[in-house]
């Protein structure tokens, strides 16, 4: 399913659903991020993903990580709240998603990177190589946040 990303886009379709998410901002011990290439739009993100009926928001973050990465790893904290009503995501069938998004910190705790049908690349990133990547401004602020480290999560 082909996905499109509206960022502070006047001309965006109007939002239809609100889905909860979460995404996982996970270091390796050289300080490297770990990052996916999306196959439904081709941007790299955080790994990531929908919340499952009967399964806690924690479990998501962890159950996506390895699904779309091979990597496994333990929450560790939050890193922002992301709402931002003038972010949208429509998708093929019609669906048009407003952003709702949990940013959490995990800890890395075994794998290597592997593809999923959802990933065709998945790897640590060196934070001066994320500038030569194509990153939705959204999923950016996310990866910014992480690396700052804040005092308390970002909510917005």
């Amino acid at each position: 399913m082909a996905r499109t990303e509206y960022f502070h886009d006047p001309d965006a379709p109007t939002p239809n659903r609100i889905v909860v998410a979460a995404t996982a901002f996970v270091l390796d011990e050289d300080g490297r991020v770990l990052l996916i290439r999306r196959s439904d739009n081709g941007l790299w993100a955080l790994p990531g993903g929908a919340q499952d009926i009967g399964e806690s928001i924690a479990q998501t973050v962890v159950r996506e990580t390895y699904e779309e990465t091979g990597i496994t790893v333990e929450v560790a904290g939050i890193v922002g709240i992301y709402s931002d009503p003038n972010h949208v995501i429509a998708y093929s069938d019609g669906e048009v998603r407003q952003q709702f998004s949990i940013c959490f910190r995990a800890r890395y705790h075994s794998g290597e990177p592997t593809r999923s049908s959802e990933t065709p690349e998945v790897a640590w990133i060196a934070r001066a190589e994320l500038e030569a990547l194509d990153i939705h401004p959204s999923m950016r602020l996310r990866v910014d946040h992480g690396y700052a480290d804040l005092d308390q999560p970002y909510i917005g």
